[in-house]
């Protein structure tokens, strides 16, 4: 398998047709050329970023002869229409190209000639066909034949696929997928219409649905058929319904689906959500009447074996298992359910005992051939037998704040192994580990710094396909046998990035506020520097060091940027960042990275909202910049109808933390509006948001602008007028523009004497 070094990219263009280096040649486009053209740079540019790429690992072919392998350039994204949220009809550009890597050989096939927005993939059981269903304006469905190396567009006699569909191909070569009735298009475009143009738009508080909530359901109504290829014949399998989900047995004989029952409009949303299971006889022939499997899937996992006529199921803390045949499920692991009505807690002794026995599951994982599943609970990840309930500790955890984390990964096509990756909390120390079934094994194929992304195993568990990237560099693609693990690269996803000099990245570790460990990533620019100015990019939780385009350009223009962890209580939101950021800044301070009077911060949706409360209740920071973030809770409570009721969702139960409604705890959306607390800002603040920004409007980020305005504070608002959430993904200059401007302000408040822009990025920005 050849592998391409790095300080080499000149040889990824003089590839042949089916090498891996013309896909990335073709990816690049224009821009790599022209970069080879220019004088190399040390520092990097918002055109590097829009020709960053990212490599990802598809699913194998059933005889593991072909990987499907997606390559991502994020230029070709531009385009984005943010004034078409909510349009079930629309989906945002996401292109990729597609390419078949042959697993014995590294050589790869080229299946698109261009990128496009692919939804799912799946493989015929002969490994002879690969259907690709795409997302473009006019979705289609794609049929690529192993045997002629021919891609061809498959008719649907006229049938419109759903955007969002599903593909399942059925051993006797039927390919099922779900498509749109006719009337389906016209009355989405018709609704879209009347609540965006109008010219009369009425809503009516006793309908069961909000406007946009009726509108963003018309997305999961549609009819599952199967689809004979050669004739475009479609038998229906589900007639139109709220279909969620669906699926079905590899032999085509039963199919099960999840619909939707909601009556109205949800103002609790998440997993109270209703919806039930049905099931239904589809094969020979005959066609059975639906019947139900779960009257409500409210608080239930559910996960299907390869047969599709086996599933386990998790509810209330334990882990169950079924076929859509049963009445009766079985309990494998977890407390027994209760008796209806008893409410009162275990009175059993604290021993280890009745520990084990009150321990609560979630199901991670079911094995394709249903004889084991993967459960995690608060002492690990473990694999429980489904023929006798036995346990074992896949990786243990004994420290909830240091302790590692396992994911469970892949499992082979044959059940009999399967890939778990573990990542430390407290040193960059990552693994992926490989449980031998059949030996009843586990095995560390490797224990290193870096980070493994999305690891697959071949259906005989043989192989290991797994992006690797390590000191926040975009992720390569490597393959290896799944036994030594000597894994080879066969796609470098960036070599372009050879003539710059990229920034490095290292775990700091230091105490909150309130004495708690914490976490954070920091991002220094090459040959490190002390007493550097610093950037805090603020969210919530720990970050890993994957590939952050926006960080990296900061840091390779001399910042330090570090990404600090928060703690969060519920009515407090506020007080995380001022204990978590600050305490992180006094470590970096303390360590003689950080230059105590260059401090800046930034953060984007949450993360905007977070740098606003922040910059109210200290006034160390010398720049800050919200972006997309509201400033308002009050009026975001009930605002951004397209989501729905999402911002009230968000703001009494999920990501807020505010812990009641407003009209129960008026002072605390008041405390947590930094709108409210302007006149306490000295911090020069930039707000940057989207005019169609239909997550976080423009109207709310807004509000602050005109307040310090008023006070005489020093602030500017950039509002990109077709731009959405975040980084705007219009076009090319815009999402200069946003950048030149993120680089600009921290050079005007954090090095004036030194704010320049480089001569590549020299433009004049939008007005």
């Amino acid at each position: 398998m050849p592998v391409f070094p790095s300080a080499r990219a000149r040889r990824a263009l003089r590839a042949t047709a089916t090498s891996i280096a013309l896909a990335l040649a073709a990816i690049a486009g224009p821009s790599r050329l022209a970069a080879q053209r220019t004088v190399p740079s040390a520092a990097l540019t918002p055109a590097d970023l829009l020709d960053a790429r990212t490599v990802s690992a598809g699913d194998y072919s059933p005889d593991g002869k072909w990987l499907v392998v997606r390559l991502a350039r994020r230029g070709d994204g531009l385009g984005f229409v943010a004034a078409r949220d909510g349009d079930p009809s629309y989906t945002r550009p996401a292109p990729s190209r597609l390419l078949l890597l042959n697993t014995a050989t590294g050589d790869t096939t080229a299946i698109l000639s261009s990128p496009r927005t692919i939804g799912t993939l799946a493989w015929s059981a002969q490994s002879d066909r690969l259907a690709i269903a795409t997302r473009d304006t006019v979705p289609q469905l794609l049929i690529w034949d192993a045997a002629s190396r021919r891609l061809r567009v498959q008719s649907l006699s006229g049938a419109r696929l759903a955007e969002n569909s599903d593909l399942s191909w059925t051993d006797d070569g039927r390919l099922v997928l779900a498509i749109r009735e006719r009337q389906w298009l016209p009355e989405v475009k018709a609704r879209f219409d009347s609540l965006v143009r109008g010219p009369i738009s009425v809503q009516v508080g006793t309908e069961p649905f909000l406007a946009w909530d009726a509108l963003r359901r018309l997305g999961n109504r549609a009819i599952v058929v199967a689809l004979t290829p050669a004739t475009a014949r479609l038998d229906t399998l589900i007639p139109a319904s709220q279909i969620t989900s669906w699926n079905i047995a590899p032999n085509g004989q039963r199919i099960s689906w999840r619909e939707d029952r909601n009556a109205k409009t949800n103002y609790d949303g998440g997993p109270s959500n209703e919806s039930r299971l049905l099931a239904r006889r589809v094969g020979d022939g005959t066609r059975d009447s639906a019947r139900v499997v779960f009257a409500s899937m409210r608080g239930v996992t559910l996960l299907h074996a390869a047969d599709g006529e086996r599933y386990a199921f998790g509810r209330d803390g334990a882990i169950y298992v079924a076929s859509l045949t049963d009445t009766t499920p079985r309990r494998l692991i977890g407390p027994a359910p209760r008796a209806r009505g008893d409410s009162a807690r275990s009175t059993a002794p604290r021993d280890s005992t009745a520990r084990t026995a009150e321990e609560r599951y979630t199901l991670v994982g079911f094995s394709p051939t249903g004889g084991d599943v993967v459960v995690a609970s608060r002492t690990g990840l473990h694999l429980v037998r489904v023929a006798d309930g036995a346990r074992n500790t896949i990786g243990a955890v004994t420290d909830t704040i240091r302790g590692p984390r396992f994911t469970l990964a892949d499992w082979s096509r044959d059940g009999r192994s399967l890939l778990v990756s573990m990542s430390s909390r407290s040193t960059w120390n990552r693994a992926l580990l490989r449980v031998n079934l059949a030996l009843n094994r586990t095995e560390t194929l490797v224990s290193d710094g870096r980070l493994y992304g999305a690891p697959k195993l071949s259906p005989d568990g043989a192989r290991v396909a797994v992006t690797i990237g390590e000191n926040g560099r975009p992720p390569d693609l490597w393959l290896g046998d799944a036994v030594m693990f000597r894994p080879k690269r066969v796609i470098e996803s960036n070599p372009q990035l050879a003539s710059r000099a990229l920034p490095t990245t290292q775990l700091v570790e230091y105490l909150d506020a309130d004495g708690r460990a914490q976490f954070g990533v920091l991002t220094l620019p090459a040959g490190v520097g002390r007493a550097l100015p610093t950037v805090f990019s603020v969210y919530e939780d720990f970050f890993d060091d994957s590939f952050d385009a926006t960080t990296m350009l900061l840091a390779s223009r001399g910042y330090a940027v570090m990404k600090p962890s928060v703690t969060f209580e519920t009515g407090y939101p506020g007080e995380a960042w001022l204990k978590g950021v600050t305490a992180s800044a006094n470590k970096l301070i303390e360590m003689g990275v950080a230059d105590s009077s260059k401090l800046g911060v930034h953060g984007t949706s949450y993360g905007g909202y977070a740098t606003n409360l922040l910059i109210t209740q200290t006034n160390r920071f010398k720049a800050a910049i919200n972006i997309s973030g509201k400033v308002d809770l009050v009026s975001f409570y009930t605002d951004s109808p397209r989501l729905g009721v999402r911002n009230i969702n968000a703001a009494e139960k999920t990501q807020d933390r505010i812990g009641a409604t407003m009209w129960e705890q008026p002072q605390k959306y008041v405390q947590h509006s930094a709108v409210m607390f302007a006149d306490r800002i000295k911090t020069p603040l930039l707000l940057v948001t989207g005019g169609e920004d239909h997550n976080v409007p423009a109207i709310n980020t807004r509000e602050m602008y005109f307040a310090l305005r008023r006070l005489g504070k020093p602030v500017e608002w950039v509002n990109y007028t077709n731009g959405g959430h975040g980084i705007p993904m219009t076009n090319a200059a815009e999402f200069t523009d946003w950048h030149n401007r993120l680089t600009g302000w921290y050079d005007r408040y954090l090095k004036p004497a030194t704010a320049t822009v480089p001569a590549s990025d020299q433009q004049p920005l939008l007005r």
